[in-house]
């Protein structure tokens, strides 16, 4: 089971094109603390658009 303290969270990117597009990842909190945003493949909108890290 993961914990709430756990170094490499589980964490949902959500599309910025609106269309609820969601991959899920894994982070390390120590190299990344931010929200991540990274630029990958939308399926519904047949592009690549940015990803943001929801909470």
């Amino acid at each position: 089971m993961a914990k709430r303290t756990d170094l490499r969270p589980i964490i949902k990117l959500r599309s910025t094109a609106g269309t609820g597009f969601t991959y899920v990842t894994r982070k390390n909190r120590r190299n990344n603390p931010d929200r991540l945003i990274i630029r990958k493949y939308d399926p519904k909108l047949q592009q690549h658009v940015d990803f943001r890290e929801e909470r």
